[in-house]
C-alpha cells in the first residue's frame, strides 16, 4: 500500500458543515476500525496501513464539515533521533489521526490505558503497533513502565507520544499535567517535541467519554514546537517550557 503523505506536512483545510455529521462519521469511522481489526488479526497490519486508516479519519471528519490546522511540521523534520512528544489530551481524535501526520517523518508509538488494547476491532489494531500500556491505578507501577519501556523504544528508534494529562480533559491547565514525558526524555537522553491540541470537534458523552458528539464547527487544531533537550537536573525547567507552549498555543487557537 503506498504511504499516504497528504497531512505529514502543515496543512489547512476550509470545509463545507454538514448536517448528520455525528451519525456520518461514526458510520465511516466503524468501516475504518473493522476493516484495520481484520487485518491486524491476520497479524498483517503494517506501518503503512496504520498511515493510511489515520489518514482516512481525518478525511472522515474533514467530509463531514471539520475545518484542520496543523501548524509546526517542520520541527518534526529537525529531529535526527527518536524524540518524545508531548501533549494535552482532549478526544479521542488524536490517537486515532496523529499518526497520519507523524509516522512518515518519524516511526512513533503512544502511551496508552491498558484497556484500549481490550476494546473490539480497536483492540488488534492498537495492539499491532505495540503501545507502551499502563492501568491508571497503580502511579509507581506506570511510572516505572513507562521509563523502561520508554527507554527500550527509544533506543531502537522509536519515538514515543505521551499525553500528559493522562486522562482526557475539556481544557487546558497546568495543575492538570504531570512530567512523566520529561522524566523519561531525561532518562533516555532524548530531545522533547511539545504539542498543543484543540480536538473537542470529537466531543464526549455522558456514558462514554470515547465516542461523542461530532462538531464540525469547533476547528481542528494541531501544532509542534521547536524541540529541545533536557539539560536542568530535576527537568523542572523543561517541563515548564512544555506547559509554556501547549498553554500559551492552546489560548490562541
Amino acid at each position: 500500500m503506498e504511504m499516504i503523505y497528504h497531512y505529514a506536512q502543515n496543512y489547512r483545510s476550509e470545509n463545507k458543515k454538514r448536517p448528520f455529521a455525528t451519525p456520518i462519521f461514526y458510520a465511516k469511522l466503524f468501516k475504518i476500525v473493522y476493516d484495520a481489526s481484520r487485518v491486524a488479526l491476520k497479524g498483517e497490519y503494517s506501518d503503512e496501513r496504520w498511515v493510511y486508516d489515520s489518514f482516512l479519519v481525518g478525511q472522515a471528519m474533514e467530509s463531514v464539515g471539520a475545518d484542520i490546522v496543523i501548524e509546526g511540521h517542520e520541527n518534526i523534520k529537525k529531529l535526527d533521533r527518536p524524540c518524545v512528544f508531548v501533549a494535552n489530551h482532549m478526544s479521542t481524535l488524536e490517537t486515532f489521526f496523529l499518526p497520519s501526520i507523524i509516522q512518515p517523518v518519524c516511526n512513533h508509538t503512544f502511551v496508552v490505558k491498558e484497556s484500549l488494547l481490550n476494546y473490539p476491532l480497536l483492540g488488534p489494531v492498537l495492539s499491532a503497533e505495540k503501545p507502551i500500556t499502563v492501568t491508571r491505578t497503580n502511579a509507581r507501577q506506570d511510572l516505572m513502565t513507562v521509563l523502561e519501556k520508554g527507554q527500550e523504544k527509544l533506543a531502537n528508534g522509536e519515538s514515543i507520544i505521551i499525553f500528559a494529562q493522562g486522562t482526557r480533559k475539556p481544557d487546558v491547565k497546568a495543575e492538570d499535567f504531570s512530567s512523566l514525558g520529561v522524566k523519561l526524555a531525561k532518562k533516555a537522553n532524548a530531545p522533547v517535541i511539545p504539542i498543543a491540541l484543540k480536538t473537542n470537534a470529537w466531543g464526549t458523552s455522558p456514558v462514554t467519554k470515547d465516542f461523542g458528539t461530532i462538531n464540525p464547527d469547533i476547528p481542528i487544531r494541531i501544532s509542534f514546537g521547536e524541540p529541545f533537550e533536557i539539560i536542568s537536573n530535576n527537568g523542572k525547567e523543561e517541563h515548564q517550557k512544555c506547559l509554556d507552549f501547549i498553554i500559551n498555543t492552546y489560548n490562541s487557537f
